[in-house]
């Protein structure tokens, strides 16, 4: 029976992140979560996957501005369970707000946490990745990667970044059997996307419930919010022998949005 595969997931104690690996867990792979928050509600969680799922799981909380725990983190992850053979990127934040008035620290932070983390870590792990001829890096981008939106100056540079850094990544990896992928959701109902409406409620001199109908739920066709597991299914797909040839794509799961 082959060994179950490694995965690391940015950002995965709560939201997207969560959602993907709670989906690696139930196919069988030992997972490494990352992550702030309560420290007795992330230890509920990893030990509920454990236990649920009959596979190891970990838990580190590098703070993803910081490349020296960042790389701390994936050599842990090594230690504890050999080589890395997925690596997921989610980890994120926000902040809405006009250019003029964006505060120049949210704006470094938002960078460094959505688009400069993932340079760490994939460099962390696509040497292996390369000598063992198996990788798989799946970044969690955004339609945001591929449009804009206004107040959103930082998000949207930071996405379209991971995006093309994305593409970069599987042109250096396609000769070696590693494979990077952006997934690009549209809006998700995560506490990321619950944090922004006030905020965009305010910037935009309108409602809470005409910022959810409006402007996240607008440009969707479906007019709803996208299933954390839908992302989750996606992210599973990519690591499996039928993904292979894909590599290099930004993968909407957005309900139409960049379809406009």
């Amino acid at each position: 029976m082959p060994a179950p595969l490694t995965a690391v997931v940015t950002g995965s104690t709560s939201g997207i992140g969560l959602g993907v690996a709670t989906a690696f867990a139930e196919n069988k792979m030992n997972v490494m979560l990352n992550g702030f928050g309560d420290a007795d509600e992330i230890e509920k969680i990893r030990a509920g996957l454990e236990e649920t799922y009959g596979i190891s799981v970990l838990y580190n909380g590098a703070d993803m501005t910081k490349p020296e725990e960042i790389r701390t983190m994936m050599r842990e992850a090594e230690s504890a369970f050999g080589p890395v053979d997925v690596l997921v990127n989610n980890a994120g934040i926000q902040h809405v707000s006009k250019i003029e008035e964006f505060p120049e620290e949210k704006f470094d932070a938002i960078i460094a946490i959505n688009m400069v983390s993932a340079f760490h870590t994939t460099k962390a792990v696509i040497g292996g990745m390369k000598e063992r001829g198996f990788g798989r890096i799946i970044n969690i981008a955004s339609a945001h990667g591929l449009v804009a939106s206004p107040f959103k100056s930082a998000y949207v540079a930071a996405k379209h970044g991971v995006v093309g850094m994305t593409k970069t990544v599987a042109l250096e990896g396609a000769e070696f059997g590693v494979t990077a992928n952006a997934i690009c959701p549209g809006y998700v109902k995560t506490p990321l996307v619950e944090k922004q409406i006030p905020d965009t409620a305010r910037e935009r001199g309108i409602t809470e419930e005409e910022v959810v109908k409006d402007v996240m739920l607008g440009p969707q066709p479906t007019k709803k919010f996208v299933d954390v597991a839908e992302i989750g299914a996606l992210a599973v797909f990519l690591c499996s022998e039928g993904a292979n040839s894909i590599t290099g794509a930004a993968l909407q799961v957005d309900g139409g949005w960049v379809a406009h």
